[in-house]
């Protein structure tokens, strides 16, 4: 749930309104699961793999089952929205030259806390969105669904920052600073050190 709305001076957080809850998605994706789950099977030597950093993922959440659901449900955008180029272009739109890179499942650091989402990293921007539509009263008793989103362009960033909780190195942060001085804070990456060399690329090339 998102506790408030301000936009006001941010001019990269942006918020667009969702038709349905999370739990419209569920039935859909059972479907999926059913169809893919030899896939995941051939996947559990990759999962092992990254079982640190998918743990690291998950335990930000108030609800580790939640935080599960939400990558299970990323992972069926790859079968039914036909990729996360697709996806990324249907969130954040189409800009000419722009060149889709990568993408990292990640939380967002807001003041009503942690939103599960995805970074998306392409050769002209810098964007995120949540993984579900978040929970929003503008009015009592008026509940609304909207995604909660930031795009930043690359030629916008400022300085790419990595670091780590000196209690628990295990929690690693990505500080995101624009050229106006907005902040943005990405943690529990299941590809931390990845995330990281993308996005200094995408900053180096900026300043080329």
């Amino acid at each position: 749930m998102i506790n408030h709305l301000d936009t006001k001076d941010n001019p990269y957080v942006h918020y667009s309104s969702a038709s349905t809850s999370p739990n419209g998605k569920s039935d859909k994706m059972s479907e999926v699961l059913d169809r893919c789950g030899k896939r995941f099977a051939d996947c559990s030597k990759m999962v092992e793999a990254a079982a640190d950093g998918i743990w690291n993922h998950l335990k930000l959440s108030s609800s580790v089952t939640d935080a599960a659901m939400a990558r299970l449900h990323q992972g069926t955008k790859l079968v039914t929205e036909g990729g996360y180029k697709k996806v990324f272009q249907q969130t954040f739109g189409f800009v000419d030259g722009d060149k889709y890179l990568d993408f990292f499942a990640c939380y967002l650091s807001t003041s009503s806390g942690p939103v599960n989402g995805t970074l998306y990293i392409s050769t002209k921007r810098v964007a995120f969105c949540s993984e579900f539509p978040l929970c929003y009263y503008p009015s009592p008793g008026e509940p609304q669904w909207i995604l909660y989103k930031v795009m930043i362009a690359v030629d916008q960033l400022g300085k790419i920052n990595a670091s780590s909780n000196l209690m628990d190195p295990s929690q690693k942060y990505i500080q995101v600073i624009t050229r106006d001085s907005h902040e943005f804070w990405f943690m529990g990456f299941i590809s931390y050190n990845k995330a990281v060399k993308t996005l200094t690329d995408a900053l180096q090339r900026s300043r080329a």
